[in-house]
C-alpha cells in the first residue's frame, strides 16, 4: 500500500490546492468518507460542507465545498466542485451575514452555501 495519495481540488474557476496527502475526509450523498492511499476506486457527488485533508507534511488543509465530485483511482484524488474555497480566504463575518440574509429570506440554497463556509472556517481553527 502506497504511504501517499496525490488529491487535486478543483473549483470551476481554479485550481484550489493539490500536493501529496495521507487522508481525506469529504461529504457525499452518501454520508462521510475517508480517503486513505490504496482506498477501492471510486465515485461519488459532493454534499456542501468542509474537506479535510492531511498533508504529507503533517499539515491539514481545510476548504469548504458546494457540490461537485469526488473521485479516486490509482492513488489519485480528485475532488471537482462548483465552488471551492480555502478556510483562510473565508471571511467569517461576511458568512455570517450571509447565512443570517438566507435564513431571512428563507433561501435554502443559499443558507446551506454559508453554513458550509462557516463549517469549514471552523473547522481550521
Amino acid at each position: 500500500m502506497a504511504a501517499e495519495l496525490h488529491v487535486a481540488l478543483v473549483a470551476a474557476d481554479r485550481e484550489v490546492w493539490s500536493g501529496e496527502a495521507t487522508l481525506v475526509v469529504a461529504r457525499t450523498t452518501s454520508g462521510d468518507i475517508g480517503v486513505m492511499p490504496g482506498h477501492q476506486p471510486l465515485l461519488g457527488v459532493l454534499e456542501p460542507g468542509p474537506v479535510t485533508i492531511r498533508t504529507s507534511d503533517g499539515g491539514t488543509v481545510v476548504a469548504a465545498v458546494h457540490g461537485g465530485f469526488i473521485s479516486f483511482a490509482d492513488n489519485k484524488l480528485s475532488l471537482l466542485a462548483e465552488i471551492a474555497e480555502l478556510a483562510e480566504e473565508i471571511d467569517v463575518q461576511r458568512a455570517e451575514q450571509e447565512l443570517a440574509r438566507a435564513k431571512a429570506e428563507d433561501d435554502a440554497e443559499a443558507e446551506r452555501r454559508a453554513a458550509a463556509r462557516l463549517r469549514a472556517a471552523s473547522a481550521a481553527r
